[in-house]
């Protein structure tokens, strides 16, 4: 076995590892804590995000993540209908976010890995960290509430949103390899507040869990279109 073929199989392993440690302990806590449905769900939604940060450490070849990606949404798809790991889809309301949130990784990857890795994971780490936190300081802080098709939105929850996405960008745009984007005369740091605010904006439209898909996608598009020269 070549190192190249090496390393992509320790990638795996790895990457397998930590998925199989986050379904474990949402396992755990859902017998825990059945009445703190929020809590599990939304655990796995962060940890999900450090994996696309292993795979970008790994290296991971483009045609094994995208088929990774691809089977995993397979699989939350499966479970979304049979609930075999309910605690990752025991939401309490009709959503297809899971299946959504693997297929907004899965384009991502098509679209943008490995030359324009930081693209990916802005857009994963927002939704990870950005819509997670939401949800659960959105039910844990008493704040100002309103209600949008159905889904409710809060002060709290909607300022935890904006918090961890611009931190996420910012730090991508401080410690990854980007060229600093360029808006006639705009200073660097409008772009990330740009970029957070839409993502704000999406989440907002949460009807049946879409924004698992809208956000990152557009999170995605947004970096390679300002930190990457893409064209409209």
């Amino acid at each position: 076995m070549d190192n190249w073929a090496l390393r992509q199989l320790v990638g795996i392993g790895v990457l397998a590892l930590w998925l199989g440690l986050l379904a474990g302990a949402a396992t755990a806590m859902a017998k825990r804590w059945p009445e703190q449905r929020e809590w599990h769900r939304k655990f796995v939604h962060v940890g999900c995000g450090p994996v696309i940060l292993l795979a970008w450490w790994l290296g991971i070849d483009r045609n094994l993540a995208i088929g990774l990606a691809g089977l995993i949404t397979a699989l939350a798809a499966l479970n979304h209908r049979l609930r075999v790991l309910p605690a990752i889809e025991d939401v309490g309301r009709a959503s297809y976010g899971t299946v959504a949130y693997g297929a907004a990784i899965t384009l991502l990857l098509w679209l943008y890995w490995p030359d324009q890795a930081a693209a990916v994971a802005a857009g994963v780490l927002v939704m990870a960290w950005g819509d997670g936190l939401a949800g659960l300081v959105g039910v844990s802080v008493a704040s100002p509430s309103w209600r949008l098709w159905g889904q409710r939105k809060s002060v709290a929850g909607t300022s935890a949103m904006a918090a961890a996405s611009l931190s996420v960008l910012l730090l991508l745009q401080a410690f990854s390899a980007v060229p600093s984007p360029a808006i006639g005369g705009a200073t660097t740091w409008l772009v990330p507040i740009g970029i957070a605010l839409v993502a704000c904006l999406l989440e907002q439209a949460a009807l049946l869990g879409l924004d698992n898909l809208t956000v990152p996608l557009a999170v995605g598009w947004l970096w390679s279109l300002f930190y990457s020269g893409a064209s409209l």
